[in-house]
């Protein structure tokens, strides 16, 4: 019935075209208009002014002879001052802006190696940017936002980079643990020789004490028994130890010593060995 009486909707967000006997006539903002047919007016077709978005795959070959596609996202709109230039200038507006991205990609990606394909993809899509705004502001579109969403190598070239960076990283661990393997052990082995010291040490502090509780026990029983001389009192303390270390092996239930036969006499070589030691000590002191 609108049409009937020459009347029509424009929806927001689109423009309409209208033609006088063929010939461009007015550009309709949203809203309701009366075209009269009587006078040839009639709406040519509507224009969209939204962001509309084109995903553009470009193969090409990098610098060091690898193929990749790099997967471009355009996003534009038509403007509404040149709603005519866009309508009527382009046939096939998704087609001309792929021409132009083909034409970019190419020209740039080739003067990259693969690495730096990956870095400077920012700086690949502000170049297609830069020339699709150029190119398409004649047709009366504004290119938004150019975004180079993906770069996809070869399956192979895939595969090999991840074999290369995971042979590194497996480079590095093994770096990293036979480093670790090294502190340990030379902190083992600082251990081990602090250990061997203290106790050689704790050794030569025993003996120290076992020497001068010996040499204190024979002048004290010397200036208190007299006549006694200081052979007499070593033999007396050796045969009390002695005896105090058989009673201790003979006392004890798990004892699995084994005793080679010999006699309280032999004492006396120890006797002789330890006094020969005690007063060689003295003399040193």
């Amino acid at each position: 019935m609108g049409q009937a009486l020459g009347c029509i909707q424009v929806e927001q967000s689109t423009v309409a075209i209208t033609e006088a006997f063929g010939k461009f006539d007015d550009v309709l903002q949203p809203g309701c208009h009366c075209l009269p047919w009587c006078f040839g007016k009639q709406a040519a077709g509507t224009l969209s002014l939204r962001v509309q978005q084109l995903d553009v795959r470009c193969e090409t070959k990098t610098k060091d002879n690898v193929f990749v596609n790099v997967v471009a996202s355009i996003q534009y709109r038509a403007l509404a001052e040149k709603a005519q230039d866009a309508f009527y200038k382009l046939s096939n507006t998704r087609a001309q802006i792929q021409s132009y991205v083909f034409d970019v990609i190419r020209a740039s990606v080739p003067k990259l190696e693969l690495d730096a394909v990956f870095e400077q993809k920012n700086d690949i899509a502000r170049a297609v940017e830069e020339e699709l705004e150029k190119a398409m502001s004649h047709y009366g579109y504004e290119i938004v936002q150019t975004l180079i969403v993906d770069i996809e190598p070869d399956e192979h070239v895939k595969r090999a980079m991840n074999e290369i960076n995971a042979a590194a990283r497996m480079r590095l661990a093994a770096n990293e643990k036979a480093e670790a393997e090294k502190i340990l052990q030379i902190k083992r082995a600082e251990g081990d020789a602090e250990s061997k010291y203290l106790a050689g040490l704790g050794v030569a502090r025993q003996r120290q004490a076992i020497v001068d509780g010996l040499r204190d026990s024979v002048l004290a029983f010397s200036e208190n028994v007299p006549g006694t001389s200081s052979k007499d009192v070593m033999d007396m303390v050796l045969v009390t130890q002695y005896f105090d270390t058989m009673k201790e092996i003979g006392a004890s239930s798990k004892s699995n010593s084994v005793f080679i036969p010999h006699g309280p006499g032999a004492v006396r070589d120890i006797a002789s060995q330890i006094r020969d030691g005690l007063l060689q000590a003295s003399q040193n002191n």
